[in-house]
């Protein structure tokens, strides 16, 4: 049946760049603690839904903080549905640092700029483009598709996928799949190879605070219980710490399949293997494993004190910790020894590791999609070193993967791109991930 796909209409390949722009327009910045405003972009693709015929839900646990989900019925009520969902908030961006202004949504010589062209309006647009193609073609896909568009996934995502998964879990019966961003985008790591990650797992999210205590006093005196180094010592343990590999099944088959590429004769399992060793010998491409093979922490935020001449009692210090998947002992055992005797940490945020398989019928549909539009490129996996709407989704026993298509010229740094300046994707990309996701839903 795949091959007789008519594949997505014109109009569709003209909608998603002008919806990519438009939602780029609408100024969705979510800049924590609960300053952000979803809701004129989820009323945008809620309107838009409900003219491909859908019946768009809009939820908000907090007045503004609009999520959007809708079912689309498939053709065999037996098959397990499938989520495919994108976040509507983005992160901070600041004009003059821009080269265009980065909600202006401008289109230029075959480029869309603005903050979400790919974190993620652009897989947000794609969706709605097939979906509404789908409607004009008179298509349905197989199974289910519950569609979400969700907010506060750039903070705690506790208005967002944390609050649908809670409270309107009705709304994925039947879900036990999804796909989202951060996936089967093109990565060049040198010439003539072109490689498509698509992930397999995250690792979790552990937001630390430290919190030390000591004797308040006069700077100008002796002070061995002072807070605040204590506190810089912790910290710099912290900061200095080499975390131990280790490997995950997503991680193994990443580096068994770049070193096929490579033509590097290796065995992960094998005795006395080295992971760095081979990292080096992938060169640029080592690039999509190296943030995965270890437990990692990283001091960002330092509190203390409120005037040069006392010491204060206590001192405040925020580190962003990932885990992987079963790594969680070893990264609170960790923190134990780090912190020592003289230092409280505690959870800040916590979300669970995620882990997909790559030996699945799901991952083969996902990398023939690809495939069949660039014969050329390579499908591997990977994971994530952050996190998605995934791990809240997870609760409902959904397991997801990254995939939000995008076919990028070698000059264009995707990683880098992401809550970086001058954010930006070409409509070629746009394209083809339109081209991509329809094929693979119709397969799915």
């Amino acid at each position: 049946m795949a091959e007789e796909d008519p594949g997505p209409d014109t109009t569709a390949l003209d909608e998603v760049v002008t919806f990519t722009s438009e939602l780029i327009r609408i100024d969705t910045t979510n800049r924590g603690g609960g300053d952000c405003r979803e809701r004129p972009a989820a009323e945008y693709v809620a309107e838009r839904l409900a003219g491909a015929g859908l019946e768009p839900t809009l939820l908000e646990r907090t007045p503004g903080r609009t999520n959007v989900v809708a079912r689309i019925p498939g053709t065999d009520p037996t098959a397990d549905a499938l989520l495919v969902h994108g976040h509507l908030d983005v992160v901070p961006a600041e004009a003059a640092d821009w080269t265009v202004h980065p909600f202006s949504g401008e289109v230029r010589d075959g480029v869309v700029w603005g903050r979400g062209a790919v974190d993620m309006k652009n897989m947000d647009a794609m969706v709605l483009a097939v979906v509404r193609s789908w409607a004009r073609q008179g298509i349905r896909p197989r199974r289910d598709i519950v569609v979400a568009y969700t907010a506060d996934e750039e903070a705690s995502a506790e208005d967002g996928s944390g609050f649908l998964a809670d409270t309107h879990p009705g709304l994925f019966e039947g879900c036990t799949e999804g796909i989202s961003e951060s996936g089967a985008f093109s990565f060049h790591p040198g010439p003539g190879m072109t490689l498509y990650p698509i992930a397999a797992g995250e690792r979790g999210t552990a937001w630390l605070k430290l919190t030390a205590h000591g004797t308040a006093g006069h700077g100008s005196k002796v002070n061995h219980a002072n807070a605040v180094t204590r506190l810089a010592a912790a910290v710099a343990r912290i900061g200095a710490h080499e975390w131990p590999v280790r490997l995950t099944p997503t991680v193994r088959a990443a580096l068994t399949e770049l070193a096929a590429l490579y033509g590097i004769d290796t065995d992960v399992d094998a005795p006395g293997f080295d992971t760095d060793v081979l990292l080096e010998k992938l060169g640029p491409a080592a690039a999509l494993v190296r943030p995965t093979v270890r437990n990692s922490a990283n001091p960002t935020m330092l509190e203390a004190g409120y005037k040069v001449n006392v010491i204060p009692g206590h001192a405040v210090a925020y580190v962003d910790g990932r885990m992987l998947p079963g790594g969680e002992d070893e990264f609170t055992e960790t923190m134990d020894m780090l912190t020592g005797p003289d230092v409280e940490w505690e959870f800040h945020h916590r979300e669970v590791p995620l882990e997909a398989p790559v030996a699945s019928p799901t991952f083969a549909k996902l990398r023939a999609a690809v495939e069949r539009f660039d014969p050329a490129g390579h499908v591997v996996p990977f994971a994530m070193s952050g996190g998605t709407d995934a791990k809240q989704f997870s609760r409902l026993g959904i397991t997801g993967y990254g995939f939000s298509p995008l076919r990028l010229p070698p000059e264009l740094d995707y990683a880098a791109l992401f809550h970086g300046v001058d954010e930006r994707v070409p409509v070629d990309a746009l394209h083809f991930g339109v081209r991509v996701l329809d094929h693979y839903l119709r397969s799915a």
